[in-house]
């Protein structure tokens, strides 16, 4: 089963991939909004990498509260829902961008940052709602 991430942002749209047999998430790119239909764009690319289930990152308060980028997000997805027909999983993102900008800012300089945060964000999402799953599916 192929599995995509989503880090939904007002500008961009970060984007991971992972196999569930292989339990390791990618980053697969950045969508810039004012730049294409970002719901057809995402739909094509859910189509071309054959994915199953889309994760998306819900970025909540740091109380736990849904607040008003999260209530953003929400519209987004149902507006995304009514093309695609997948299971579509909602996972607590808080500080995700966080860490990846940091880890990201060991690596690289600060205008290539920019262009993979969104990226490295969904990956994060990914990868914790994959290690989640496979510790709670343990015999």
């Amino acid at each position: 089963m192929r599995i995509m991430a989503l880090d939904v942002g007002d500008n961009r749209i970060g984007i991971a991939v992972a196999d569930k047999e292989v339990k390791i998430a990618i980053p697969l790119g950045v969508l810039e909004k004012k730049n294409c239909d970002v719901v057809e764009e995402i739909r094509r690319i859910i189509n071309e990498q054959e994915v199953e289930k889309l994760v998306v990152g819900l970025p909540k308060k740091l109380d736990g509260e849904i607040g008003e980028q999260a209530e953003k997000v929400q519209l987004f997805i149902n507006e995304l829902q009514e093309r695609i027909k997948i299971e579509v999983i909602f996972w607590d993102e808080r500080l995700t961008t966080v860490e990846a900008s940091k880890k990201l800012k060991e690596l690289y300089r600060r205008k290539k940052i920019k262009k993979i945060i969104d990226a490295s964000a969904a990956m994060l999402i990914l990868q914790s709602y994959l290690d989640y799953e496979d510790t709670t599916n343990q015999p």
